[in-house]
């Protein structure tokens, strides 16, 4: 069994196409830094290229991370490989190329081991977020050359739904192990339940998120909810379209966009909100939903995203929904029934505490220690205590 001392001074470079400082940053990129960190504890070497921002370094480290940003939302994936190459990141044991969509084609300028990792398969947001040309060759470099050109690598995926996926693409054999997101330890806050009925949204504001859903159920329930509020956590490139669609409801107060908001206010909005609302297309695990746990405010989300079907126990820990008419219809059930949303809530809370950081950093640790061993890790292997 691969301990610490096998990696300890290893030198592990992350190819991603965003940090979590990073404007579009969230719950994919905070899940990178935490497998980041968990090597550096182990006394690794960790480097993370990713795109350049307004207002970033160039080159920093930060908690023992050295982050080298350059290149463009495309650019990047170019200069990836390009310094790879030309070794400008210094000697490298192993690779972890982060396909969000794209790989960064890390086999074609390294020999060194290489490990996928991914969040969940795109292949409903393609259309969505790159409707036309781009979005049918974006799919297909993700579902039919990626596949080809990492068929002997390994993979990380943060669900067994994401798996499940990744299956169907071809990427079969013992090479995709599972290893979950965790949850941060509860931060305390002075903030209680309000008393008006109160939801919230977390979340980059992109399309795929769907939060129009979340606005149609608030739109829905008003009458019989007149002092409902929605309270949307969060920034992107979607965001105006967002508040036209709302600006009736913001008007009267139903919906308030709070903006990218800090630690503190995001766990406060927790705490207040007696539910969480999940419209997302496709979510590879749903970070938030563990957040909002930890808070005791049970998620309402769509079944069909993949990873909520993990994150969420149906009916214990939250509600699985097939449907936006579906997501209206419970949203509006808990808020009428209080113990059940009551009991929900505790069951949310017990299941967070399932998933730990801790326990998921060392099962990556353990991909990467077999990896640089050449040997191909499944499920059963990383997800095992």
């Amino acid at each position: 069994m691969p301990t610490s001392e096998t990696i300890a001074g290893r030198h592990i470079v992350f190819l991603s196409w965003r940090d979590t400082r990073n404007p579009e940053g969230g719950g994919a990129e905070r899940y990178l830094e935490k497998m980041a960190a968990g090597l550096v504890a182990r006394g690794c070497r960790v480097t993370i290229f990713c795109v350049a921002y307004a207002g970033a370094a160039p080159d920093e480290v930060v908690d023992g991370i050295r982050f080298v940003r350059r290149g463009g939302k495309l650019s990047v994936y170019a200069l990836g490989m390009w310094a790879l190459l030309r070794r400008r990141l210094g000697r490298v044991d192993v690779v972890v190329d982060v396909q969000n969509g794209l790989p960064f084609f890390t086999p074609l300028v390294t020999r060194k081991p290489v490990i996928v990792l991914v969040h969940h398969v795109h292949r409903e947001q393609w259309p969505v977020v790159y409707p036309g040309l781009s979005g049918r060759v974006g799919w297909w470099v993700e579902s039919r050359l990626a596949p080809r050109l990492y068929r002997s690598r390994q993979y990380v995926a943060v669900s067994r739904a994401t798996r499940a996926e990744l299956r169907e693409l071809g990427v079969t054999g013992p090479r995709v192990a599972v290893v979950h997101n965790g949850t941060d330890p509860v931060m305390r806050v002075a903030a209680r339940k309000s008393p008006h009925p109160s939801i919230c949204v977390v979340g980059r504001l992109v399309p795929h998120k769907q939060v129009e859903h979340a606005i149609d159920a608030v739109a829905a329930l008003l009458e019989e909810f007149p002092d409902l509020r929605l309270r949307v956590v969060g920034s992107g490139w979607w965001e105006s379209e967002l508040h036209a669609y709302a600006a009736p409801l913001v008007a009267r107060g139903a919906v308030v966009f709070e903006g990218h908001v800090s630690e503190v206010r995001k766990q406060e909005i927790y705490e207040e909100s007696w539910l969480m609302a999940l419209p997302s297309l496709k979510e590879g695990w749903g970070l938030v939903v563990g957040e909002a746990a930890a808070h005791h405010t049970p998620t309402v989300a769509y079944a069909s995203a993949g990873g909520t079907r993990e994150s969420i126990v149906d009916g214990v820990s939250g509600v699985l929904v097939d449907s936006p008419a579906e997501l209206t219809a419970a949203i509006g059930a808990l808020l009428r029934d209080r113990p059940g949303r009551e009991r929900l809530a505790d069951g949310a809370f017990r299941h967070s505490k399932g998933f730990t950081w801790a326990h998921s950093q060392a099962a990556f640790a353990h991909v990467v220690a077999e990896a640089l061993q050449g040997v191909l890790v499944n499920d059963q292997d990383a997800t095992d205590d």
